[in-house]
């Protein structure tokens, strides 16, 4: 039964997130054979459907063109891949193009009707949505001490997310004495049945009280009060034991492969 349910899920995870949501701003999105691509984001991205339906020296091609594109604008790109995609020799001629994969996230989809939950959050800590340039900017500078590098360009594309979506993009912060620990935020696409569970990401010195699983959960609850099915998530090793554990079912991978010029 449950691996007809995972069945299910992936095929409406193929079905209906293939696609881009349109990042606003200056990024604009098109067309190349059966690619989406955004351009004018912080970094080139590249996805398709499960089939892409070309192969062999065609396929090569159509790799190089990606990133010979993108190397005329001077820009890294990510191709997104996901474990069950075909042609299945997809990622070798990827790699050997130039591209170079980063780590793999774990794909999971989950009921928002059984994670839905009121965030319970530690003492002292508050949970908010925001919108403000300021404090989007705030976040980015968590986001920058998390990871270790600059995500500075963070603050442009949730500024444009919100400016051109703001029905479809809940950006929170948990905060507290005024510093953001924790940032995640939540994007509906139109005409679809999920809501995608985007950041996450939670200062070290926070982490194991909760905070990840109260985001989680307020979001889980805004899409189920806004009718939305479904929710997933592109989990880190870290994060994905937790979703499992909270009743989210994990679907496929998905590992970015990477050029830069």
């Amino acid at each position: 039964m449950k691996d007809i349910l995972i069945s299910e899920l992936r095929t409406a995870y193929d079905a209906q997130l293939r696609g881009v949501t349109p990042p606003g701003g200056s990024a604009r999105i098109e067309q190349d054979g059966p690619l989406t691509r955004v351009v004018g984001w912080h970094r080139g991205f590249v996805t398709g459907p499960r089939d892409l339906g070309v192969y062999g020296a065609e396929l090569d091609l159509l790799v190089a063109r990606q990133r010979d594109f993108y190397a005329a604008r001077g820009e890294a790109v990510e191709w997104k891949t996901r474990a069950h995609d075909l042609p299945a020799d997809l990622t070798d001629r990827l790699t050997a193009a130039g591209f170079v994969a980063e780590d793999s996230e774990t794909v999971l989809i989950g009921r928002s009707a059984d994670l839905a939950a009121a965030p319970v959050l530690p003492d002292g800590v508050t949970l908010r949505r925001v919108t403000a340039r300021s404090d989007l900017q705030r976040l980015a500078a968590m986001e920058s001490s998390v990871w270790g590098e600059d995500w500075s360009w963070l603050a442009d594309d949730l500024t444009a997310r919100i400016e051109n979506s703001p029905e479809n993009t809940v950006v929170l912060v948990a905060e507290a004495r005024a510093e953001v620990v924790c940032a995640a935020w939540l994007v509906f696409k139109e005409g679809a049945d999920f809501g995608g569970l985007w950041g996450g990401s939670t200062l070290e010195a926070w982490r194991g009280q909760g905070i990840y699983r109260a985001m989680v959960a307020h979001r889980a609850q805004l899409a189920a009060a806004r009718g939305i099915p479904y929710v997933y998530v592109d989990a880190s090793a870290d994060s994905a034991p937790i979703l499992a554990r909270l009743g989210l079912h994990a679907v496929t991978t998905t590992t970015p492969y990477v050029w830069s010029p």
